[in-house]
């Protein structure tokens, strides 16, 4: 047997193996790996209504949000290179920021302009973003 085939055995042991050692040392007895079936779900459909009414609260929650509260959401892909206050890293300081500018920064990033030598990380973060995600992470940098 060449080595090639030995490797491949092994991972393919380890990759169907492993699963289903996963799968069947399990602690929760059902298929459900949430743990939560029978008695467990229907008092949890009890208490909060379902899982159309846990969406239902979660949509009015989103709708009553403010921007910046959105927005708040949105930064989240932004603390890694600007900091969570805004302080700035990897990507320059955002804090003390208007909504406008940031706004204003965010479209043009969209529309694949160069702006500072970052702007290919950037392209492809705006390119996510709708306008109402822009404005929205535009209010909340304006917190900072």
């Amino acid at each position: 047997m060449s080595k090639t085939s030995i490797c491949m055995f092994v991972f393919a042991a380890f990759a169907l193996g492993l699963p289903l050692w996963g799968m069947s040392n399990n602690k929760h007895p059902a298929a459900d790996n949430h743990g939560c079936y029978g008695e467990c779900y229907e008092e949890w459909k009890q208490s909060t209504g379902g899982l159309l009414a846990v969406a239902a609260a979660q949509a009015a929650e989103k709708a009553a949000a403010s921007p910046a509260e959105l927005g708040g959401t949105a930064y989240a892909g932004c603390i890694a290179c600007h900091g969570a206050n805004g302080e700035g890293g990897v990507g320059p300081k955002l804090a003390g920021q208007s909504a406008a500018m940031i706004a204003d920064k965010l479209l043009r990033y969209k529309n694949g302009e160069t702006i500072g030598s970052q702007s290919s990380l950037m392209w492809s973060q705006a390119g996510l973003l709708s306008e109402q995600d822009i404005d929205n992470l535009g209010a909340f940098v304006e917190t900072l």
